[in-house]
């Protein structure tokens, strides 16, 4: 039986959301562990949640996490934003964002993983980020559309006289700021997400972005946050220099040949920091599934780190002449994550593993608004590109899970004509795979089908209507108009096999809310067509001429 990919990109299990991670490596009981703190997306229809857990996985496999449990509740029942946690000492220092992060506690534990006790206030504001440093000071930022830091006094939560610096850096533009406080700056554009961290003795303050103006070469051509950017000093509370842009949760940067790029999944806000394990060095940030930014889930990427010989910092992924550092940019968005060398392609693989979501403006989506959900592309735009096929992040979109099986499979949903499900990387060995398979359903958008969940190979007539029927009928006319080119290394690239969903007609019959539960899903196998060795990325392009039909994809695996 075919094992099941776990500790992926996300790296917690598909049902978790925890968003905002602050990575921290502590040794307790013996044992190195890297520990992530960060808020817990179970509103479901608002940010975060009323509890903060734990993960945590062994410091030499980022690949084995597990969840420690509930380390903190909401002191007053509100709802708990980002925290961080910091140890001095021998007592770990929990910093809770109550009141949706209008008023920080500060609580202690003798243990990582908590429980965290006898919540205080501290003088600290909103997404508060925690450093102690060399000499034993304490030194806190915090602030949204305006950044403060301050040094702490012993106990942890107040500040020392005359230590407040407002303004480190210049802040975003807002559309909800109406005053301007001469703090506005394009270039530096502070916006959430404060986190110090030391590197090369030097003070790096991370925090999250918000572009107002555009990126072409990253695909932004209005506002965006889904930057982690980050500026350095040789002193804790000023004098910060520019520094660079990290991590971008907007997928794979698709370019076109005058340099500039498209975005390949669809971006939201990003919170996290850099953490070196092992003598290697990860960023951990989040991502967005379902259609709005309150299921998101953790990520982490390998990055480099430098210092150049006059003392300036590149993070991400750097490019070197001559051994020196000359500049960085952010480093992708895999669906790999710790597994550098690749997903085990003869695994099952989710779907919702998928780094690029993108779709092609072919027919009636070109003459449709191409704005996707935060995409301020319009259509004019991208049509002035000289990209021959238009692309922008789908509509389609990785549907959120909650059931807490270990194997559970997140599927993409709402797939129409031109979408493409993207996996950067998966690992081939040295044997070719023989066959790919594909776990489809297709359903009639316009007519959503009622058969019975066991109704295997046909619609189950004695127990619809005729309506229904008629449905069931029409919706296996369509699953024939469906067919999936897989492709090697590009979106565009080599075409190893060619599934068609008219081997699974009874997915037409699945009552739709059934997504969580993977037999519903047909398996569709292809023959490859060429040898396929090593490390490559995959895609998935799904095709019909029929554009009332949508598809859902849950798992794919490869067979020798």
């Amino acid at each position: 039986m075919k094992k099941t990919i776990r500790g992926a990109n996300p790296y917690m299990p598909l049902w978790e959301h925890v968003p905002d991670g602050e990575p921290r490596v502590f040794e307790y009981n013996g044992e190195t562990r890297v520990y992530v703190y960060g808020s817990h997306d179970t509103m479901r229809t608002e940010y975060c949640g009323k509890d903060y857990v734990v993960w945590s996985a062994p410091a030499d496999d980022l690949t084995d996490w597990r969840c420690d449990g509930v380390c903190y509740e909401s002191s007053n029942g509100s709802v708990l934003y980002a925290p961080d946690v910091v140890k001095k000492g021998d007592t770990y220092y929990l910093y809770s964002a109550e009141n949706k992060g209008s008023k920080i506690f500060v609580s202690r534990s003798k243990s990582p993983i908590g429980p965290f006790t006898d919540p205080v206030l501290t003088d600290l504001g909103f997404d508060p980020g925690i450093l102690v440093d060399d000499d034993g000071r304490v030194y806190a930022y915090w602030g949204f559309c305006a950044c403060y830091c301050a040094e702490l006094n012993e106990d942890m939560a107040t500040i020392r006289p005359g230590t407040l610096h407002p303004h480190p850096m210049k802040h975003a533009f807002a559309p909800w700021i109406t005053e301007d406080d001469g703090q506005f700056g394009a270039e530096d554009a502070f916006f959430e997400a404060s986190s110090p961290r030391k590197l090369f003795g030097k003070y790096v303050y991370i925090y999250s972005k918000r572009y107002s103006t555009p990126v072409p070469e990253l695909g932004v051509y209005g506002e965006n946050n889904g930057f982690l950017s980050y500026k350095y000093s040789d002193r804790p509370l000023d004098g910060f220099l520019p520094g660079g842009d990290i991590s971008f949760n907007g997928g794979e940067i698709l370019k076109n040949p005058d340099g500039t790029g498209i975005m390949s999944y669809r971006w939201g806000n990003n919170h996290g920091s850099i953490m070196e394990i092992n003598g290697k060095w990860y960023v951990f940030y989040h991502r967005q599934t379902g259609t709005d930014e309150f299921s998101r889930q953790a990520m982490l990427e390998p990055i480099d780190v430098a210092m150049d010989k006059n003392g300036k910092i590149f993070i991400g992924e750097i490019t070197y002449e001559d051994g020196e550092p000359v500049a960085s940019k952010p480093v992708e968005m895999t669906s790999q994550g710790a597994q550098v060398n690749g997903l085990d392609a003869y695994s099952l693989i989710s779907a919702g593993y998928a780094c690029h979501l993108s779709e092609r403006l072919t027919g009636s989506k070109q003459c449709a608004d191409a704005k996707n959900d935060k995409m301020e592309i319009k259509p004019e735009a991208a049509n002035t590109r000289p990209e021959a096929e238009h692309i922008r992040p789908a509509a389609a979109y990785i549907k959120p899970v909650y059931s807490k099986d270990p194997d559970i499979s997140a599927p993409i949903v709402g797939i129409t004509n031109g979408v493409t499900a993207g996996y950067r990387y998966l690992q081939f060995g040295q044997n070719s795979p023989k066959s790919v398979t594909a776990w489809i359903r297709v359903l009639d958008s316009k007519k959503p089908v009622d058969c019975a969940r066991d109704a295997v190979e046909t619609c189950d007539t004695d127990s619809t209507s005729v309506e229904n029927q008629a449905a069931c009928a029409e919706s296996k006319e369509g699953l024939a108009k469906f067919t999936v080119n897989v492709r090697l290394d590009d979106y565009r690239g080599k075409i190893c096999a060619v599934l068609s969903t008219s081997e699974s007609v009874h997915a037409a019959c699945i009552v739709p809310d059934a997504a969580e539960n993977v037999d519903t899903f047909a398996p569709v196998t292809a023959p490859l067509t060429c040898g396929v060795f090593g490390r490559h990325a995959v895609y998935f392009e799904f095709l019909s001429e029929n554009e009332d039909i949508v598809a859902e994809f849950d798992r794919f695996t490869f067979d020798c």
